[in-house]
């Protein structure tokens, strides 16, 4: 907060009072027997401007008595017989009447001008005061901080020795303190609630010897219902965000058990369909059609088993379960052993590699063989008959950046995003799982992954892996990074 806010005090000592009243006609009398040593009337002058000093000073009841004590000063000063409250002259009596009553009303309008610009004044700084703790209070910022410069503000504006705020929202304790260590005056306490909600309280310690006035009572009550209106909003929002991930976990879970669901579906009907004729009373099948349905069954079964596989092996990643094995790595060697190791399967794409001299990362070799393994494979799946597919190798800053293309119908770009998550239909008639083991690896890693437009048509898949030890990213992190 820029500004310190110093409230009035609401009530004057009775000492200043009696002393201001005593002074102020005292110094009015010293100067006019020096300015006026004829002793005449002349003085009333500076004797209702000490009743003006007064009334500033100490408010209406030191102007009430340092008009009646300039009323008899002036009598007896200053108006013959001297020395005596006796008055000759009945000129004089209207006089020194005439003063007292003047003096009297002055003392009054000037107090009571002085007590309303002081109350107004206080109710300007209380309502500023109340605004800045409401701008606080909704300003989204942590609570612990907000909190601490709320205590803080009220130190200032009370002048309160310190200032203690001790609230709990939900299973969260919040705990702020400003101001003096050490002992104070008698401690004020005041409740932060809201409703039937309470959420704790507002301590305020004044200097030794001062006690909490009714005023700054009621600051402190209106500056506590605002600390509560923070923190019932901090609980509802945190309310809302349960409310929201939770239907959000069940919504995914949802879609993943209907795609899961379909995903299994298919080939256990293609299992069911061969045995069903293998096994029908009065059909008749020759070796080719029995080697046939037989085959269909082996290869709906791999099928079936690498998919249920998959989705162990991206609950396990997803899990943490699967932690990198971490070791200085040669990419272009990993991706030269997963070439021939998938020579066979690579047979109706002409594979093209580019590789540059790169360093080695910080990588699980085993993982990565896999990551480029899933890449490859989506990638001779959606190209055409003897397309061309192409495995490059590059450094990239202080990473090693490895890119599949393949020249097939490609991605839309509104889609690249979501073929990272299981069972995307993105990438038309794939489960999406390869991908998304892919995605959770690199990020266990500390490294990122997207999809890009291949030139000419097609999809290209990047990852890149820092050549220093990284920090996993979360597995909920975004998916496509900024490619530059």
């Amino acid at each position: 907060m820029s500004e310190r806010w110093i409230l009035a005090p609401g009530d004057v000592s009775r000492v200043r009072v009696v002393v201001t009243a005593l002074a102020a006609p005292a110094v009015a009398l010293g100067l006019g027997l020096l300015i006026q040593p004829e002793r005449e009337l002349g003085a009333l002058s500076l004797f209702l401007l000490a009743v003006v000093a007064a009334a500033v000073v100490a408010g209406m009841a030191a102007g009430i008595g340092a008009s009646v004590l300039g009323f008899l000063a002036l009598n007896y000063f200053f108006t013959n017989p001297l020395h005596t409250f006796d008055v000759a002259d009945r000129d004089d009596v209207v006089s020194l009447v005439t003063f007292l009553v003047v003096a009297l009303a002055v003392g009054w309008v000037v107090a009571r001008a002085i007590e309303e610009r002081t109350r107004a004044t206080r109710r300007e700084r209380e309502a500023r005061l109340l605004n800045y703790v409401a701008m606080k209070a909704l300003s989204g910022e942590p609570l612990e901080r907000v909190l601490g410069d709320l205590a803080g503000a009220l130190v200032d504006a009370l002048r309160l020795s310190a200032c203690e705020i001790e609230a709990s929202v939900g299973e969260s304790s919040l705990h702020a303190r400003r101001g003096k260590d050490g002992a104070g005056g008698s401690p004020e306490h005041v409740r932060i609630a809201r409703g039937e909600t309470a959420f704790g309280e507002l301590v305020a310690i004044p200097e030794v010897g001062v006690q909490v006035q009714p005023d700054d009572r009621r600051l402190l009550e209106s500056a506590a219902r605002q600390i509560a209106v923070a923190l019932e909003r901090t609980m509802l929002d945190a309310a809302v965000a349960d409310a929201r991930e939770e239907a959000e976990r069940s919504q995914a879970r949802a879609a993943l058990f209907s795609s899961v669901t379909h995903a299994l579906r298919t080939p256990l009907a293609s299992i069911k369909t061969a045995v069903t004729s293998l096994l029908q009373d009065g059909a008749h099948h020759g070796p080719e059609q029995v080697r046939d349905l037989l085959g269909t069954v082996l290869e709906e079964t791999d099928r079936l088993n690498l998919l249920v596989g998959n989705i162990l092996e991206l609950a396990r990643v997803r899990a943490g379960a699967l932690v990198p094995a971490k070791q200085p790595t040669a990419l272009d060697e990993v991706v030269e052993s997963v070439l021939h190791r998938m020579r066979g399967r690579l047979a109706a794409v002409r594979v093209r590699t580019i590789v540059r001299d790169t360093p080695e990362v910080s990588a699980d070799p085993v993982q990565i063989d896999q990551v480029l393994t899933n890449l490859l494979e989506n990638a001779v799946q959606f190209s055409p008959p003897d397309g061309e597919v192409v495995v490059s190798v590059a450094p990239w800053r202080s990473a090693v950046r490895v890119t599949v293309t393949d020249h097939g119908p490609g991605i839309a770009p509104e889609d690249r995003e979501g073929v990272f998550e299981a069972f995307s239909h993105g990438h038309p008639g794939g489960s999406g799982l390869g991908l998304a083991i892919s995605r959770a690896i690199v990020l266990a890693h500390g490294g990122r992954i997207w999809v890009e437009g291949a030139p000419g048509g097609g999809a290209a898949v990047s990852f890149e892996i820092s050549v220093r030890d990284a920090e996993p990213v979360e597995q909920e992190a975004a998916t496509v990074g900024e490619h530059t």
